[in-house]
């Protein structure tokens, strides 16, 4: 059976080769400008590795949340363009101005503070966040010509430069998401009446850019499926030619032969219909795994599957092996490339009543990543 190095604990494999040979695919398959977003530190994967893993692949920018996390790319060596879109109340540009971070304008409160970060011969780059009927952040529509027409003033004076319109969408139907795309269109063209004409225009991330190539409008915004896995609920990484990066793995700690009836782990929601063996996995819900999984989430060890065997504990789970020969050492996989005859973070999800996007994100900092690349 494979094994781990000794002293390892737990670890997070991140592949970045699939990342590279993802954006690549959805390059080819979107004919799109791909913008890589890297939020939530590349959604578990690691903010920089995965940048330099989607510039590789053919991105030609990233987009994160926020501010801070735009800087620690710029600190962490990432020169492409980088957008953020997501800022509080009062935020101060003029450091993300400094450093070139592209900024998304939801407000025209926000535009002006955009201006007022604007150096003598270095005008602001915006994008400008459109509602279009996600009803989160983004200028209002009874505002649209109000900011635009600031926008196209501020862009004359040499203040900001506007680089993008965009949207994001509900995926809540292809009817829904068409209506929000109309939306866009005719905000389109209320900008270019008065005289804004950004060379960026992007409303679709995975989903849609999968799924409705009218909404590609050459630039598509691509996060969870540039790690590899699906937005879709109906089709997997394989049926999308994608490939997963990361892999969650851990040594079996503890092996314990147990006599039927035995109980497991706290509130005895299991208990051994026979005699059995229990192996012991040191990672919990403090390091990301849901306790929401618990009975349910898959493992394989030694190319066997089992799941987990009652309460997913802070630091550990068990797993019910049978009289399968299982040793301390052993490595069990709790997901990666299904590919590969491991579980998939798709089906912890399942296990959860969750999605994949949070299954790789919310694994923790306690789990120590290796990049691998094939």
């Amino acid at each position: 059976m494979s094994r781990l190095p000794d002293g390892v604990l737990r670890e997070a494999t991140i592949d970045v080769g699939a990342i590279t040979a993802n954006v690549r695919h959805l390059r080819r398959m979107t004919e799109s400008e791909v913008i890589a977003v890297v939020k939530a530190d590349g959604y578990g994967h690691g903010a920089v590795r995965s940048a330099v893993a989607a510039l590789e692949g053919g991105a030609s920018r990233i987009g994160v949340a926020d501010i801070g996390e735009a800087l620690a790319l710029r600190r962490g060596g990432i020169g492409a363009p980088l957008l953020a879109w997501l800022h509080a109340p009062g935020a101060n540009f003029r450091e993300a101005a400094g450093a070139g971070i592209e900024l998304g304008i939801s407000s025209f409160e926000q535009l002006l503070q955009a201006a007022a970060a604007a150096s003598v011969d270095r005008p602001v780059g915006v994008h400008l966040k459109l509602e279009t009927g996600l009803g989160r952040n983004g200028i209002a529509p009874e505002d649209y010509r109000v900011v635009f027409a600031e926008a196209a003033r501020l862009e004359r004076i040499g203040k900001l430069r506007v680089i993008g319109l965009f949207s994001h969408l509900s995926n809540a139907s292809a009817d829904d998401d068409r209506a929000a795309l109309r939306v866009f269109h005719d905000a389109v063209a209320a900008a270019a009446s008065v005289g804004l004409a950004p060379p960026l225009r992007h409303i679709a991330a995975s989903h849609a850019a999968i799924a409705l190539p009218e909404a590609r409008l050459g630039c598509v915004r691509l996060g969870v499926s540039i790690y590899g896995l699906s937005p879709f609920a109906d089709r997997d990484s394989g049926d999308l030619g994608l490939r997963p990066a990361m892999t969650l793995r851990a040594p079996v700690a503890a092996v314990r032969r147990v006599p039927g009836g035995h109980g497991v782990s706290y509130g005895y929601d299991y208990r051994a219909g026979h005699e059995t063996t229990l192996a012991l996995i040191p990672l919990g819900y403090a390091d990301g795994v849901p306790r929401t999984a618990s009975g349910a989430g898959p493992v394989t060890i030694g190319g066997a599957r089992f799941q987990v065997a009652g309460r997913i504990a802070m630091d550990q789970f068990v797993v019910d092996v049978g009289d399968h020969p299982v040793r301390v050492g052993d490595e069990a996989v709790l997901f990666g490339d299904p590919t590969l005859g491991v579980p998939s973070a798709d089906e912890w999800a399942d296990a959860a009543s969750t999605i994949n996007y949070e299954i790789v994100t919310r694994i923790g900092p306690r789990v120590p990543r290796r990049q691998v690349a094939s």
